[in-house]
């Protein structure tokens, strides 16, 4: 079973700004995030990946690779 770090509520209501600021963002910018992206970004407000991880994925997803 995958344990899930914890993370404080102040560090998740970080967390979830953040994300709101970067989905305002590009939504600015005449685009909305995918639903992966929306997924990967839930992942990091969770405490489940970190900012490195976060980064690297949305990367891998931006630059079309899959794997």
């Amino acid at each position: 079973m995958k344990t899930i770090p914890v993370i404080s509520e102040q560090e998740r209501a970080r967390r979830e700004e953040a994300v709101r600021f970067a989905r305002n963002s590009v939504a600015l910018e005449g685009f909305h995030l995918s639903p992966d992206a929306e997924a990967v970004f839930a992942r990091y407000i969770c405490g489940e990946i970190n900012r490195a991880q976060l980064n690297a994925m949305v990367l891998k997803k931006a630059h079309g690779s899959t794997t």
